[in-house]
């Protein structure tokens, strides 16, 4: 991930116009407003989310509840499949903020990037995947894993790691005491799982994916990685520096548009939550949706407020170091504000 990210750099230093003449991500654009009579009265932004997932259910309430058209925003939503090239789209201008694992932001300042990216914002709380087995194992223990093969996530990013960091906790060496396919593109593991019975023993998995894996009779859901990890700064949102510095009422009317989301969620059912966000999730029936919330829900997966403490943020980088991820421990002062978010909730 580190490469990658120098890579990045480098290749926005010579050419950013080259580098995204053609854009490859799939765009899931979702507009706050279709009125021309008040467009115009509103400030265009655009979001890139790392993955499109109900496990950002706060997130898709505030846009279908018309909550950021309420703070004078008209909100693009990107879909940018990886927090690599989410992190590249808002260095590169084509995002102004970026949703994504934190861990990003930690790599971009430890190769010393002036202009940085600046977390302002926590959503989840907890890892989001789940461990997938092809039978049911109602008396699962991490030790089930030793010797099989696991269709895992990219190496540096939140999904492998926290894997990595709960088989660590439960004395299983990644390295030695199982396989993991680390070969299978973001966002493609449940169908590979589902395709080839013989590649593979388990899967990890975000939603829809473990869900609709046990829905066609594919996989059954063993183990929630968000349980097991315990709190963990899972996703953020973040922008650069200088966009924050030159637009700080921009930052604090789409943080306030968030926070109404999550104030929300906190006192919906997720009955009535799967049906406000459905329309986002038009391939998935409004019941599996439901069943997903409420998944995510029973794990305390969503923070009441988005603030982001500095106790997460060392949590996060114990993870990193624990991946080997992390040469040197970046500093919570510079890499997070708190401002915005202690603004929303008064």
């Amino acid at each position: 991930m580190k490469k990658r990210i120098s890579a990045i750099l480098l290749l926005l230093a010579l050419s950013v116009t080259s580098l995204f003449g053609c854009n490859s991500t799939k765009e899931t654009v979702t507009k706050q407003t279709e009125k021309e009579d008040t467009s115009e009265e509103l400030t265009p932004l655009t979001l890139n989310e790392v993955a499109h997932s109900v496990f950002y259910a706060p997130m898709y309430v505030a846009i279908e509840k018309g909550y950021f058209e309420e703070e004078g925003i008209d909100l693009t939503l990107v879909t940018g499949f990886g927090a690599d090239k989410t992190l590249t789209a808002v260095i590169s201008g084509s995002a102004d903020i970026g949703f994504m694992g934190s861990e990003a932001s930690i790599y971009m300042y430890n190769e010393g990037a002036e202009d940085y990216v600046v977390n302002f914002a926590q959503l989840t709380q907890r890892a989001g995947n789940f461990l997938v087995a092809r039978e049911e194992m109602p008396e699962f223990t991490w030790d089930d894993l030793k010797g099989k093969t696991v269709l895992g996530g990219r190496a540096g990013g939140m999904p492998e790691m926290v894997f990595e960091y709960i088989l660590k906790q439960n004395g299983i060496d990644p390295k030695k005491d199982l396989t993991i396919n680390q070969n299978i593109d973001f966002g493609s593991t449940a169908a590979a799982f589902a395709e080839d019975s013989s590649a593979s023993d388990f899967t990890v998995e975000f939603e829809p994916g473990a869900t609709t894996l046990e829905t066609e009779g594919k996989g059954y859901v063993v183990a929630s990685l968000g349980e097991d990890s315990g709190y963990v700064p899972y996703t953020a949102f973040s922008a650069k520096k200088s966009f924050i510095e030159k637009n700080p009422e921009l930052i604090q009317h789409f943080t306030n548009a968030l926070q109404k989301g999550i104030d929300d969620v906190q006192k919906l059912t997720p009955e009535e939550i799967a049906k406000i966000i459905a329309p986002q999730f038009p391939e998935n029936e409004e019941s599996t949706i439901k069943t997903i919330v409420a998944r995510y829900a029973a794990q305390d997966t969503w923070k009441s407020d988005l603030i982001f403490q500095q106790d997460s943020f060392e949590l996060l980088q114990d993870i990193l170091e624990t991946a080997g991820e992390l040469s040197e421990r970046a500093p919570y002062g510079d890499l997070v504000t708190t401002e915005f978010a202690e603004a929303a909730v008064r």
